[in-house]
């Protein structure tokens, strides 16, 4: 089947592979381009994952305003000055100052959350379910349903991504993994708005 040269273009922007690996991708996707894109993906998770144990000391510090009232600074961090200085890295870092301002998060991950609060909040969803009267063998899978829900929109890497709501912003960074070959790291961000303390 015959795949359009536009569509080749534009799915080695997205991925960053080569025009013929993008060409075969479309191929393999019968021409459906979303389908070969998803495709691509998961090969890209396999070569981010494998890239997450990498060092990563080099990146940048992006700030964002929004309308004099939502202030974001953010660190990004990657393996190489030189992938630091490219445009597509540059503009990732921003794309995350956005989603930390629009999608306000308190953790970069789950891993940051503290004990005492994912205890405080599992107590808190296993005292309503049994007030529901869920059957007892279900009990402990609900809760974990709502400590994970609970902790959705308040974990950065977890929230849908602004710009397309089919990826999460793990999904994002892990297509910028596969696109840099580098491993990238999202390793702080500070929100700040008008007349709201923490």
């Amino acid at each position: 089947m015959g795949v359009s040269i536009d569509d080749i273009k534009k799915l080695k922007e997205l991925s960053g592979i080569g025009l013929t690996d993008a060409k075969v991708a479309l191929v393999e996707a019968n021409g459906d381009f979303d389908k070969a894109l998803e495709a691509l993906r998961k090969k890209g998770v396999t070569k981010a994952e494998k890239k997450g144990d990498r060092e990563a000391r080099e990146g940048l510090v992006d700030g964002y305003i929004h309308g004099g009232r939502i202030g974001v600074i953010v660190e990004v961090n990657c393996e190489t000055d030189f992938v630091a200085r490219t445009d597509g890295f540059k503009s990732f870092v921003h794309e995350i100052a956005l989603q930390v301002a629009s999608m306000a998060p308190i953790y970069v991950s789950e891993a940051e959350i503290p004990a005492d609060e994912l205890e405080r909040v599992r107590a808190e969803c296993k005292e309503r379910t049994l007030a529901e009267g869920k059957p007892a063998a279900m009990i402990d899978k609900i809760v974990e349903g709502q400590v994970k829900k609970h902790f959705a929109e308040k974990v950065l890497l977890n929230q849908e991504y602004i710009k397309n709501e089919k990826q999460t912003v793990q999904d994002f960074l892990k297509e910028n993994i596969a696109k840099t070959g580098e491993n990238l790291i999202i390793r702080q961000f500070k929100r700040i708005e008008l007349g709201v303390s923490e």
